[in-house]
């Protein structure tokens, strides 16, 4: 039988944890325990950190039994996606182009963590750089997600998110660049919001990508996802680009519904063919809101392809990290990865800039589209999660058709975007829902999430991950 505390969620932790009923010494322990056993199995952590995460365990309980928490999620257990710099600890991602070197600070979304009083168990894989939808890398290998042991949990949150639906820790931290937490809590069943870009600071943000970047985590309730929102969210003096301290709790309001909202369906946004699993339990998800009260519409055709107008920006990035890569390391690069950036060594200055006003007419576009609706659905995306052996961005898999078009555009406009749970396949894999809101406006994607969660029904733990769990 699965351990049921480690089903909980962070809320439910949290109230444990105030009335004595659990510890949080008790609860890291045996989070721990079950990475380290998972480990062998789904590879999803590239460094664990026991003695720092029960230090950190031993304080929070100290400060619950004081009646003095630090904040709700004092002594919860999440880990770290190795995209992200912990002081002390290396950023590796997924590469043998980088190297041991302890990051000499924390990134702010791990500092917030900190303030928060949650234990960091460790750090969590990641395809090379973040590069893909996958996660396998040269340097740590293949991640295996815990519905089926021969899928992919997605990426580049894949160490993330296989740890979420695996019962090892409430919520986990990602990021997200092109669908990096949508598309892996798709693949997963859980719960990804991509907030607002901006929202949670971010530093070093000197990445090729850092204007598209947003960071957040992977759970596996919406009210955890907004309590890690009012924990992580506001500025930072090191990330120019962060939004103003917004005086909200995001916990207020989210079960006041979405009644009288007017939503747009898009199965397809004019181009994209999704497998007819995928679209059917869309369109069942997307019912759900009109016997919420809203009024939902098929808007079809929404968003030009994505090919054209926006590979200079990724294959640009790709080439741009690919140049402070030392030549005798180039061949123990992920292939894919390689192919991207040799291609866009030969991009031009005009090239890129094309990309960048494609972007802001694409943001333009859709801020017009939001001033009649008040949210987008769609799904996250064509397939449910492919083999772990794929390859990504081939013919057989291309980045902009099954790879992430669904979920690039919304990191192009910053908008916030969430992937819930739509259903099974009828192979037993999760697919999942898109929910997009106005630009900045986070509070109404999770308002619209939590509505879309109580009509669901989508509960943890599944029966089928803890019969996949069982056999290890």
């Amino acid at each position: 039988m699965p351990d049921e505390r480690l089903w909980l969620t962070a809320s439910e932790l949290s109230r444990h944890y105030a009335n004595g009923a659990l510890s949080p010494v008790e609860i890291v322990s045996a989070t721990l325990e079950k990475a380290e056993k998972l480990q062998p199995h789904l590879n999803a952590f590239v460094l664990i950190d026991r003695e720092g995460a029960l230090a950190a365990a031993r304080a929070a309980e100290t400060r619950w039994r004081k009646g003095e928490p630090l904040s709700p999620l004092d002594g919860v257990p999440t880990s770290i996606k190795d995209t992200t710099t912990v002081k002390g600890w290396p950023t590796r991602l997924g590469s043998h182009a980088t190297d041991e070197t302890p990051a000499a600070e924390d990134a702010p979304v791990v500092g917030r963590f900190r303030a928060a009083g949650i234990a960091i168990l460790g750090k969590t894989t990641t395809p090379e750089f973040g590069w893909k939808a996958l996660t396998d890398s040269p340097l740590h290998g293949t991640t295996r997600n815990p519905w089926n042991l021969k899928h992919t949990p997605g990426g580049s949150s894949g160490g993330a998110s296989a740890m979420t639906a695996a019962g090892v820790a409430p919520f986990n931290h990602g990021n997200d660049g092109g669908g990096s937490i949508r598309i892996p809590a798709a693949h997963t069943g859980t719960v990804g919001l991509k907030p607002s870009y901006g929202r949670i600071a971010q530093y070093p943000a000197d990445s090729p990508f850092a204007d598209v970047v947003s960071q957040g985590v992977l759970a596996r309730s919406v009210l955890d996802t907004a309590l890690v929102l009012n924990a992580t969210a506001g500025p930072d003096p090191r990330d120019w680009r962060s939004l103003p301290e917004e005086a909200r709790d995001h916990t207020i309001g989210l079960d006041e519904g979405v009644r009288g909202w007017k939503i747009g369906l898009s199965l397809d946004f004019g181009h994209v063919k999704a497998d007819p699993d995928v679209r059917a339990l869309v369109e069942k998800a997307a019912k759900l809101f009109e016997a919420l009260g809203a009024h939902v519409e098929d808007v079809g055709s929404l968003i030009e392809p994505l090919h054209n107008a926006f590979e200079p920006l990724w294959l640009g990035g790709f080439a741009t990290r690919f140049r402070q890569i030392p030549t005798q390391l180039h061949g123990k690069l992920d292939p894919g990865f390689r192919a991207g950036a040799e291609k866009g060594l030969s991009l031009t200055l005009a090239d890129y800039a094309k990309s960048y006003e494609a972007k802001s007419k694409l943001a333009r576009d859709m801020a017009l589209w939001h001033a009649k609706y008040d949210l987008l659905l769609s799904p996250v995306t064509p397939t449910a999660a492919p083999p772990v052996e794929t390859l990504y961005n081939t013919e057989a898999f291309p980045r902009w058709t099954k790879g992430a078009p669904y979920t690039l555009p919304f990191n192009l406009t910053g908008a916030p975007a969430a992937s819930m749970p739509a259903g099974l396949t009828a192979a037993g894999l999760p697919v999942g829902l898109q929910i997009v809101g106005p630009a900045r406006a986070d509070h109404l994607v999770l308002r619209a999430m939590r509505a879309y969660e109580s009509a669901a029904g989508f509960t943890w733990p599944q029966a089928k991950v803890v019969e996949t769990l069982s056999k290890l």
